[in-house]
């Protein structure tokens, strides 16, 4: 197997902690280049993956004709403009979410994916861990009966670290753009459906960002709430509940870092089945769809169609919920 030689724009801690780390030990894939002006960011990177050339700035990795894709992790309001420069360099593209900051966005980004013939993507990885494959066939098999209603909640308190981007408007910050999209994104990937309609929607800013989001929305089959919050302890979690069950996902988002993936299963007569996944890393699993999906082997989970769909509903709460 040919390695995917992959290069990273940027030396953030998250790409530095996780997603560089994910690459280097993914099957059929290689970490090759980073693109950072800072020595001692750059030492962080060689640190698991020596050998790694590094580029004192982006167009210089663009350049790099020993690179096959790469992996964006700047800051929000960089996202689209270096996604379109990298498939215009050649490169295939896998850029942190949110991707973009409108639905429009996803449109400019499928047009010159099309143009390309390349393949781009959001790094949305919850829908490569086997708790939301196992949760979307469960669905399907009908274990919950007719689904009624789905619940999710995620929260975690920013507000000691105000320089941080995503308390910062002009980097595109915000709870709805980052965590929100795991929240609706959960609703739209096991269920299948897209929303109706926006019934209620509060959002508290700061600074001009959004530090929390309660949301109310009807989808053609259920109804679905969810909270969001920059301010408040830390807890995440997902709920569908149907006419014949209840399916909950503790840890739906930050698998082995918050706490380990679990499913549980509630069924007529008080059955309950309890299945966990403590040494799947959803990082890899990403990494190694997106090389499977460049060899042809299969398509990958999570294509930009799905991205614009997740973005389209939170431009639907942003409306919703804007100050009157």
């Amino acid at each position: 197997m040919t390695p995917i030689r992959w290069g990273i724009l940027g030396a953030a801690d998250f790409a530095r902690r996780f997603m560089g780390p994910a690459i280097h030990a993914a099957k059929g894939a290689e970490l090759s280049a980073l693109a950072t002006s800072s020595p001692d960011k750059a030492a962080g990177f060689a640190a698991f993956a020596p050998g790694i050339t590094v580029h004192d700035s982006y167009d210089a990795l663009l350049a790099d004709p020993a690179v096959d894709a790469v992996y964006i992790p700047l800051p929000n309001h960089l996202h689209v403009d270096w996604s379109l420069k990298a498939l215009a360099a050649g490169k295939h593209v896998l850029c942190e979410k949110p991707m973009g900051l409108a639905a429009a966005d996803y449109d400019r980004l499928i047009a010159a994916r099309d143009a390309a013939g390349l393949l781009a993507a959001e790094a949305f990885m919850i829908v490569h861990h086997p708790q939301f494959i196992r949760a979307r066939d469960l669905y399907a098999q009908g274990a919950i009966g007719k689904l009624m209603h789905v619940d999710a909640t995620f929260t975690y308190n920013n507000a000691g670290d105000m320089t941080n981007i995503r308390n910062r408007p002009e980097t595109g910050g915000g709870a709805l753009r980052d965590i929100g999209v795991y929240t609706f994104g959960a609703a739209r990937f096991v269920s299948g459906q897209e929303p109706d309609a926006i019934t209620h929607a509060e959002l508290r800013l700061e600074n001009d960002v959004d530090v929390f989001a309660q949301v109310a929305v009807t989808f053609p089959d259920f109804a679905y709430s969810a909270l969001v919050s920059m301010r408040m302890h830390p807890r995440q979690q997902v709920t569908f509940h149907g006419d014949k069950g209840v399916m909950r996902l503790t840890c739906p988002f930050n698998a082995n870092v918050f706490d380990i993936a679990q499913l549980t299963l509630e069924t007529d007569g008080s059955s309950i089945i309890t299945e966990r996944w403590p040494g799947v890393n959803h990082y890899i699993l990403q990494v190694e769809n997106f090389g499977n999906a460049l060899r042809g082997e299969a398509d990958y989970p999570c294509p930009l169609e799905f991205s614009r769909g997740t973005q389209a509903m939170m431009d639907m709460v942003f409306a919703a919920g804007a100050p009157r």
